[in-house]
């Protein structure tokens, strides 16, 4: 009983974190936001009507937002709010607006076009949302033409699926089976590399699960000093894929701030898994990869969910090498908005530019995150 509560608390662990750690956001920025919307009551300027849309944005006064734009007519006001703030579950219906920058590009006496870049603020890290708006004069005020990104509409058709699953049965309180119950998978760590990285120490591998069960995965990393003295600890919470199905590989990657590699001498790591019921959908190609060099250095490309579900959150993780084949980076993203049935959306892994020269290969694996598997 107990290892079945803890694969049931693992595994919606992170989906937990990402639904609920965001729900409530900076109570401070809020009040700022409060405190600037009662200073700015018109929209005078540019300038003025593309941050009076922003605070409006931030405090979800929707009906105030839609009301101000120029264009309104084009779209509902559902479909502004789907744009701005996603949709089905996605990681930006969850997150909330911690600020926005307001810079002017350019201007005439009738109209204006306005960079705004909005600040969100989620659990697993921040985004930015950045919008190059057009502002025209209506009268005495100005409003902003909003640029609908409009959410692609699936058409009704038939998907057939075809893939494995792993249920798993435990021993329960009444069954006499003695002291037997399943065992745990068997994982182990086929690569590891610490590196000296933005002021800290960072810990990078790969894990193999070699059972033929599905494992939930993590690994716990604690940097020795000469004296066999434990300097820090730290987990995987984040950049790994938890959930492995048989023969799978996950990267890693542990971050120790403010610590030097000099001061290590040793890394003791430690996998653990927990078995859990799993399936090897939805299955999610990853398309049009293309390595990026400087000065944006960076992994993009496409994600297809080929199932017929909404993936509600996506994590894409990507392993660096060089051309010995040793890990020198790993790295992740959230895309934004929810994966639909067929529909590509973009994402992009960030590179550090010293990292970007030395990459030979790479490879990227993503976990997903259905809404409806937690409820």
């Amino acid at each position: 009983m107990k290892g079945r509560l803890l694969a049931f608390s693992l595994a919606i662990a992170t989906v937990a974190l990402v639904v609920v750690g965001t729900l409530w956001g900076n109570q401070s920025a809020i009040s700022v936001s409060d405190a600037k919307a009662r200073l700015m009551a018109s929209s005078r300027s540019p300038q003025d009507a593309v941050t009076n849309l922003a605070l409006a944005i931030g405090r979800k006064d929707w009906k105030a937002a839609y009301a101000s734009l120029a264009n309104k007519g084009e779209f509902s006001q559902s479909e502004f709010i789907h744009d701005v703030a996603g949709n089905y579950g996605s990681l930006r219906t969850y997150a909330a607006l911690d600020g926005f920058d307001v810079k002017p590009v350019h201007a005439s006496a009738d109209e204006a076009q306005v960079r705004c870049k909005l600040r969100w603020a989620a659990v697993v890290g921040n985004f930015q949302d950045v919008r190059d708006l057009r502002v025209v004069r209506t009268g005495d005020r100005w409003q902003v033409v909003w640029p609908i990104v409009r959410e692609p509409k699936v058409p009704p058709q038939v998907i057939p699926v075809n893939y494995l699953r792993w249920d798993v049965i435990y021993r329960g309180p009444g069954d006499d089976w003695g002291a037997q119950d399943v065992e745990s998978p068997h994982v182990r760590i086929v690569a590891m590399h610490p590196v000296d990285r933005g002021g800290g120490v960072a810990v990078m591998g790969e894990l193999l699960n070699e059972d033929i069960v599905p494992a939930f995965v993590t690994v716990k990393a604690t940097l020795l000093g000469s004296k066999g003295a434990a300097i820090a600890s730290g987990d995987s919470s984040d950049k790994i894929s938890h959930v492995l199905l048989p023969k799978q590989v996950s990267p890693f990657r542990i971050d120790f701030p403010g610590i030097r590699l000099s001061q290590v001498d040793s890394v003791r790591m430690q996998p653990f898994a927990t078995l859990v019921s799993a399936s090897a959908d939805p299955v999610v190609e990853i398309e049009s990869q293309k390595l990026n060099p400087v000065p944006e250095a960076s992994l993009t490309g496409e994600l297809v969910n080929q199932s017929g579900q909404v993936v509600n959150i996506a994590h894409v993780i990507g392993t660096f090498y060089d051309n010995r084949g040793q890990i020198i980076w790993v790295g992740d993203d959230y895309p934004t908005r929810a994966l639909l049935p067929q529909e590509p959306v973009p994402f992009l892994i960030s590179l550090p530019a010293d990292v970007s020269s030395k990459v030979g290969s790479f490879r990227a694996v993503v976990s997903t995150y259905s809404l409806s598997r937690f409820q």
